[in-house]
C-alpha cells in the first residue's frame, strides 16, 4: 500500500532549519505500524536533510562550512542570471539531495535520538518549499 501527502514548508531564511515536527505532524494521520516514508522535496536550490538535531551550533557551522566550499560569486560561474546564490544553491542541492528516507516502527518516524530532519535552503529568497511524503507499507 501507498499513502501520499504533500507539505508546504513557508519560506525559511538561507540557512538550514529543523522541520521535523512539522513533518511528523503532517505525516502522523498516515503512519502504518511499519513501513518507510520518503521525502522528496520539488526544488533545485534546496534540500533536505538528516542531521544532529539537539545542538543549534549544527546548522551554524554546516551553513558556514558549506558557503566556504560552495562560495558565492565564484568567477567560473556561466549561470549568473538569476542572482549570486543561484548557481551555488544548485550545487549545494545536488551534493545533499532531494530526498531522504526515514524507517517507520510503532506507528512513529524512527529516527535516532539526535537526528532530526533538516530543510537546507539555499537562497536567501527562496520562498516556500513542497515536499512530497510518500509512505509504503
Amino acid at each position: 500500500m501507498v499513502a501520499q501527502v504533500e507539505i508546504v514548508l513557508p519560506p525559511y531564511p538561507k540557512g538550514f532549519h529543523l522541520v521535523t515536527r512539522t513533518i511528523e505532524e503532517k505525516v502522523a494521520p498516515l503512519l502504518p505500524e511499519s513501513g518507510l516514508l520518503n521525502l522528496f522535496i520539488h526544488h533545485t536550490s534546496a534540500a533536505i536533510s538528516i542531521n544532529e538535531n539537539a545542538d543549534p551550533s549544527v546548522r551554524t557551522d554546516f551553513e558556514t562550512f558549506v558557503n566556504s566550499w560552495i562560495p558565492e560569486n565564484y568567477p567560473q560561474y556561466t549561470h549568473t542570471d538569476e542572482g549570486s546564490d543561484d548557481m551555488p544553491a544548485h550545487i549545494k542541492s545536488s551534493t545533499f539531495g532531494a530526498s531522504i528516507n526515514i524507517p517507520i516502527a510503532n506507528h512513529r518516524l524512527k529516527l535516532g535520538t539526535w537526528q532530526g530532519i533538516y530543510l537546507c535552503e539555499f537562497r536567501r529568497q527562496g520562498g516556500s518549499r513542497r515536499i512530497t511524503a510518500t509512505i509504503l507499507y
